[in-house]
């Protein structure tokens, strides 16, 4: 059995050092890079991302970022976000009045949750939504959530209209009202929750996607 390659890609958000031990410890060969080359070969990219959208899209364009998630995605190869690392792939990020592009692979807005306590810090079980491989045996378990930030509105909506390609699958969980807690839309998936802070469950998440590269 050959061993999946998965990189990590650093381009200055936040401790992604949980992210790699978390990869190498389910049996894959997992680096930290920034090396745009090494991140076009290897099977899977995991994009994390830790802090302010507006600062996180800084930084990834920086490194040409997107450019990276935007020819991998372009030749079907999987790419991974996490928490903010999810949330950049989506329109637009309004953030203490600041109203910021993401790369606009699916529609929608991030905006902060509308909820009694902020940030949401703890576990939360999702709604998962129909058909998901990614939640495939984990599907009750509860998942570790750290942010302020979300995705409030149903983008499916923008999808009902045409029958040209497979809508993504948005799998949902609520503090206040409920977000989008993961998108699974072919070679790209997301979560907002952190699965290498999971637990066993988050572990079972990584597995499920390094599986299908």
């Amino acid at each position: 059995m050959v061993t999946k390659q998965v990189a990590v890609f650093d381009y200055g958000s936040g401790n992604v050092r949980s992210v790699v031990n978390a990869l190498r410890h389910i049996g894959v060969d997992a680096q930290l890079t920034s090396d745009f080359s090494t991140c076009m070969q290897v099977d899977g990219l995991v994009v994390p991302g830790v802090g302010a959208f507006a600062s996180v899209m800084a930084d990834l364009r920086s490194r040409r970022g997107d450019i990276l998630i935007d020819r991998r995605l372009a030749g079907g190869r999987a790419v991974l976000g996490i928490c903010v690392g999810m949330q950049i792939m989506f329109e637009r990020g309004i953030e203490h009045g600041e109203d910021v592009l993401g790369l606009g692979e699916w529609p929608g807005t991030v905006e902060k949750l509308n909820a009694p306590i902020v940030p949401h810090m703890g576990w939360s079980k999702l709604k998962v939504g129909e058909g998901s491989s990614l939640f495939s045996g984990i599907e009750d378990e509860r998942f570790y959530f750290v942010h302020s930030y979300g995705v409030l509105a149903d983008p499916a909506g923008h999808y009902r209209q045409s029958d040209r390609m497979k809508p993504p699958i948005f799998s949902w969980a609520t503090h206040g009202q409920r977000f989008v807690a993961a998108v699974e839309n072919g070679p790209l998936s997301a979560t907002q929750f952190h699965p290498e802070k999971s637990g066993e469950a988050g572990m079972e998440l990584l597995r499920n996607w390094t599986r299908a590269l």
